[in-house]
């Protein structure tokens, strides 16, 4: 139908009210069309599908439904609003459904769920997030010298010599071998730096140089293996088997997360079958602490590492199978004392889990990298160096690690402790300022070298003492 409007009266009002007049019209004839066309489709296709029922014919009776009866008498403006409302409701429900959607992200997963499933992607994706990179040299050399020029801190080796403290080495005990500083996580307070980004490790060139220095240093028992995530590194098997061949106690310090990772399910077996000492990162009971700090859903990866290592004999008496935790605060303050921490540690983790563990380590946070970042973005810096300064123990500094310890980093260079090798502070011996594992053929050639300190030193002395191994 076409409505033609031939009115030529020079009346606006009236030109404009015939137009308005017209345009109803349509409304109202389009919207009965409409009605019309979904009765009909409707009827059509119920007899349809009556009539195909069973391959038989069917007898349909022309009978409306009341919803159809309903739609053929009502008005043009009825059928607007209706429509309206469809339209409404349709709406909320495609909210409701967003809601839902969103609320399915932040339900806990079955733990078993995350087995085989890399942490690796959520890592990036929060670092990408966090605007986390890995730091150049540069910028480590900045913070050191930042914290070397603070006023209200003291140098070390002058805050020693005042306490009439001497820090000498002794033979080494302990090769530490950090065999690289990939990750699967990117924890906040990682004084390694470590993550998904940083794809250095060790080689078999390197690997095999520090097996000969091991093998030549009778006063060496120890070899600790850290990184990083030291499993994922290449070498890590290859270290643990020739070294617990050699009869030397090997550690591995693991992030328990890297457990669940994909192609790791035989690693509990393997660790159990070295007599691989593990000491393992939980740096609290609570899982919104250790989440806080390692990132989302890190504690349920940590619970369920626990449990495989439980599994195969970790931590149960009779078994040589040692696992020790290690804890290290959430906040700007010391760890308590051992004594006081792990009785809550054996308590809660043995009654809402059913984990078994041997000792617990209490570290504190070293103020660099990360954790140096942290604290200045919270403007906390120089109150947390206080604390480590007021905190200082002689007797803590008598047993400091580097006395007895070597650090190698992937490529081979030497250092005094973990901490002086992620700052570049290199152990230096006559006109070598970067000695390697290839100047050296044992750690006895090492024992009259100077130990290397800065003011992040305070770290390790103030309280209690701070170690990566507790005796």
């Amino acid at each position: 139908m076409v409505v033609k409007m031939t009115s030529k009266s020079s009346d606006t009002d009236t030109r404009h009210g015939g137009l308005m007049l017209a345009s109803l019209g349509l409304v109202a004839l389009g919207a009965a069309m409409l009605a019309g066309a979904h009765l009909y489709k409707a009827r059509t296709m119920r007899m349809q599908s009556v009539s195909s029922k069973n391959g038989q014919d069917a007898v349909v009776e022309d009978k409306l439904t009341e919803e159809e009866k309903t739609d053929s008498a009502t008005s043009p403006q009825e059928l607007e609003t209706k429509a309206k409302d469809a339209s409404l409701d349709k709406k909320n429900q495609q909210e409701e459904e967003e809601e839902e959607e969103e609320e399915s992200k932040d339900e806990v997963p079955d733990i078993e769920d995350l087995v085989g499933k890399s942490l690796i992607p959520a890592t990036l994706a929060e670092m990408k997030k966090s605007g986390v990179k890995p730091y150049t040299s540069q910028e480590k050399e900045d913070k050191i010298q930042a914290l070397e020029a603070m006023p209200s801190v003291p140098k070390f080796a002058a805050h020693l010599r005042q306490n009439n403290v001497k820090l000498h080495r002794t033979k080494t005990e302990v090769m530490q071998l950090n065999i690289g500083f990939y990750c699967n996580q990117a924890c906040s307070h990682c004084h390694v730096d470590s993550s998904p980004l940083r794809k250095q490790m060790m080689n078999r060139q390197v690997a095999d140089k520090c097996i000969d220095i091991i093998r030549k240093s009778p006063s060496v028992n120890v070899v600790d293996l850290t990184g990083g995530a030291p499993e994922l590194n290449r070498e890590f098997r290859h270290l643990v088997e020739v070294c617990s061949q050699l009869g030397k106690e090997v550690i591995d310090r693991c992030n328990l997360t890297v457990l669940l990772e994909p192609h790791m399910a035989d690693l509990p077996a393997f660790l159990a079958k070295h007599k691989v000492r593990v000491i393992a990162s939980l740096p609290c009971y609570l899982e919104q602490n250790v989440d806080k700090q390692r990132g989302d859903r890190i504690f349920q990866r940590s619970i369920k590492g626990l449990k495989m290592l439980n599994e195969v004999g970790y931590g149960k008496p009779g078994t040589g199978l040692f696992i020790d935790l290690v804890y290290n605060p959430t906040g700007v303050h010391l760890p308590p004392s051992k004594d006081k921490l792990i009785g809550d540690y054996k308590r809660v983790l043995s009654s809402e889990f059913g984990i078994v563990f041997n000792d617990l380590h209490c570290i504190t946070n070293m103020p660099i990298n990360r954790y140096y970042d942290h604290l200045r973005e919270q403007g906390r810096l120089e109150e947390y160096m206080a604390i480590l300064v007021n905190a200082f123990n002689p007797v803590a500094a008598e047993a400091v690690m580097c006395r007895k310890y070597l650090s190698i980093d992937p490529f081979g260079q030497v250092f005094d402790c973990d901490f002086n090798q992620q700052l570049g502070l290199h152990l230096r011996v006559g006109d070598k300022d970067q000695l390697t594992v290839f100047d050296i053929d044992s750690t006895d050639e090492l024992r009259d070298v100077p130990i290397v300190t800065r003011k992040h030193c305070y770290a390790c002395t103030a309280g209690a003492g701070s170690s990566c191994r507790q005796e």
